[in-house]
């Protein structure tokens, strides 16, 4: 669920303290990271210089003109640092809250056998704790004993409560949850300053982004077309003096802020910000500002089947006898084996025995050894304590088990599981020993509306891939069904780093989601690795973003804010540049006018004076700055379209409509701007 607070405005809290921060960013340190706003800042300087002491630079008479220059200048500065101001203050006050909360946290951790409180901020990685109900989880960690309903919506926003358990799928908690009911005994997974917690608040507080690779390449750009504009500008003094004309410094100030590109300088920051803020806002934890732009750059896109394209559950829908065995016996055996089995399809199974009045000997089941299903084994089971080994996994392996034991596998075994596979189910076979007794039919189920969202992601120029365990008939059913462009089959964790790498190979960007340590490796090679909050500290670690919501199918949302933030800088970049264009035909012949008539015929939009010209278009590169923030801030709406389109698309509402907007404005701007001088 999307974090309900995005939904609200910005309080009258937040814009007083970006005001108050707009000043405090003044700060040439802190200016001289946006080199484009930092050639604004003195030329500000230089012009209020001008105006303490006129004499030194003109004549008394141009003071006015200069101190409206200094202010217009001021503004811009100021509406800049606003900007940015207001993209890092949404995420300050979720940041200042989650510090609170970690400040006034407590622990009872266990010494010795006893329960000792002590703050929080004093727990070490390794150190085991309990929580109980109406306490807060001081830290990240992972339960070895108990269960507990744990209130998450401080971090995530969703207000319904989660099951958390030792052992199971759901046994890694976050620190500033609640437990809401029983108790859990945790050890700690992180050491102090690196939690879950304390990596949100280093991601919210935009003072510690790193920029991107395409934010750095377009400062890069910014910087140089500054730098031209400013030796144009610097070398327009003597050609004018030349021809001439004589043009006061403020004027050239006014040329030069105007034509560099104080638009976007003014807003990048808080285009970056802010697509970080999104993504947060949207229950993700981005590691870096790289890794939600590398999500906008997405050629690639692998997902687990189980989970992500479907809701994962899968149940035991009916269990099937080959070679002439009988049902009673396959079940008893199915259930024994799933008895000391925690995941969903081992729990499955004796909820079907239970519906069909079954029943199985329990005591076999409670005096074995358990035997853990592996992505490598791809098989789970029981050895028994009077020798016998019974398994259960897929229909592959569970033959090649019977088979090296000296069995035989019934002729039949793979008409029914082709005819389960071909229903969509997934085929588990039963065996003990060397006699395979039959298949459980698992039914899973895709998720409504997944083959339009792919299709979704087709029309942005990704491909899909599916992953699953599931033999090669499930996996096409499934993929068909789903509309996903290709999957493979009885996939291993080296089968998805291979795909990952060949992708890459082809110069890709690979995009995967994962839960479990089998996930890691993959993860950590994918460009942009989603992890699950209720997955494993290994996934965790190796992924780059953390869905806090633990939905793997938010990896389409994620990619669809990456591609937002990419367009939303190069819209505005766009208009920005385009916004020169009228600029140049209002200021280029208001200061040669006079002296070169011939130069009127630039004047296109009939602007009253050199002067009023001037200022207007001054005045417009200033608020136009401001007038952005909104679209900064929430970001260009995005539609699935192919890369030439969107071109096409920004080109025309952004590229010509930063040639006609200014025109428009500055015009406008003139008739005031005439009334007053």
């Amino acid at each position: 669920m999307v974090n309900k607070e995005k939904k609200k405005g910005l309080s009258a809290a937040a814009v007083r303290s970006a005001a108050i921060e707009s000043f405090i960013k003044l700060n040439p340190a802190a200016m001289i990271k946006n080199p484009v706003m930092f050639v604004v800042e003195l030329s500000t300087i230089i012009v209020l210089l001008m105006v303490v002491f006129p004499h030194y630079f003109s004549s008394q008479d141009a003071i006015g003109f200069n101190i409206t220059v200094f202010i217009i200048l001021m503004f811009t500065l100021l509406f800049a640092n606003f900007a940015e101001a207001i993209a890092e203050g949404r995420g300050k006050a979720q940041a200042n809250s989650l510090k609170r909360s970690k400040q006034e946290m407590f622990a009872n951790k266990l010494i010795g056998g006893k329960v000792v409180v002590i703050p929080s901020t004093e727990l070490r990685k390794g150190d085991i704790f309990i929580v109980s109900q109406g306490e807060m989880i001081p830290g990240d960690g992972e339960i070895i004993e108990g269960l507990a309903s744990v209130d998450e919506s401080a971090i995530t926003g969703e207000s319904a409560a989660v099951i958390k358990e030792a052992g199971g799928d759901f046994s890694s908690v976050t620190g500033g949850t609640r437990v809401v009911s029983d108790w859990i005994k945790v050890r700690l997974t992180s050491d102090p300053g690196q939690s879950f917690i304390d990596r949100m608040i280093a991601l919210v507080e935009g003072a510690k982004r790193q920029k991107s690779p395409n934010e750095i390449a377009l400062d890069t750009l910014l910087t140089s077309l500054t730098v031209i504009f400013l030796i144009v500008v610097v070398t327009l003094a003597p050609i004018a003096n030349y021809v001439g004309v004589h043009l006061e410094i403020p004027v050239l100030i006014a040329l030069l802020v105007c034509l560099i590109p104080t638009t976007i300088g003014g807003l990048l920051s808080a285009i970056g910000i802010a697509g970080m803020d999104r993504v947060t806002q949207f229950n993700v934890l981005a590691m870096s500002g790289k890794a939600v732009e590398a999500a906008g750059d997405i050629n690639t896109m692998i997902l687990d089947k189980t989970g992500t394209i479907t809701y994962g559950n899968r149940m035991a829908s009916d269990i099937i006898p080959v070679g002439g065995n009988e049902l009673v016996t396959l079940a008893a055996w199915a259930a024994i084996s799933s008895a000391q089995d925690e995941t969903p399809e081992g729990r499955s199974v004796l909820e079907w025995m239970k519906k069909q009045s079954m029943s199985y000997d329990a005591s076999l089941a409670q005096g074995g050894e358990f035997i853990p299903f592996k992505a490598e084994t791809r098989m789970s089971g029981m050895d028994l304590s009077d020798g016998r080994k019974v398994r259960k996994g897929s229909v592959d392996t569970v033959r090649k088990w019977v088979l090296a034991g000296g069995g035989l596998v019934p002729p039949d075994l793979e008409k029914v599981s082709n005819h389960v596979a071909a229903l969509g189910g997934t085929p588990l076979a039963v065996a003990v020993d060397n006699e395979l007794l039959g298949v459980i039919y698992l039914k899973d189920t895709v998720k409504p509306g997944m083959k339009e969202r792919f299709q979704q992601l087709r029309e942005m120029g990704i491909k899909t891939i599916m992953c699953t365990g599931d033999n090669p008939l499930t996996a096409a059913t499934i993929a068909k069904e789903a509309g996903v462009d290709d999957f493979i089959a009885e996939s291993t964790p080296e089968d998805k780093i291979t795909v990952i790498r060949r992708e890459q190979a082809e110069g890709k960007m690979v995009a995967m989601t994962g839960d479990g340590t089998n996930d890691a490796p993959a993860l950590a090679q994918a460009d942009v690795g989603l992890a699950m909050n209720s997955g494993t500290i290994a996934a965790k670690e190796a992924a780059n973003m953390i869905d806090l919501d633990s939905d793997p199918s938010k990896i389409i949302e994620v990619v669809a804010i990456g591609k937002q933030l990419l367009m939303t800088r190069g819209a505005l970049t766009t208009f920005s540049i385009a916004n020169d264009i009228a600029k140049y035909f209002a200021i280029i012949p208001a200061m040669f006018m006079l002296a070169i008539p011939e130069m009127g015929v630039l004047n296109i939009m009939k602007l009253g004076s050199p002067l009023s010209a001037i200022l207007s278009a001054l005045i417009f590169n200033a608020i136009i700055i401001p007038l952005l923030i909104p679209l900064a801030i929430k970001g260009v709406t995005y539609k699935p379209m192919s890369g030439s389109r969107l071109l096409s698309r920004n080109l025309l509402i952004y590229g010509l409509g930063g040639v006609i907007v200014p025109f428009a404005g500055i015009k406008l701007l003139d008739y005031v701007v005439r009334l007053w001088v």
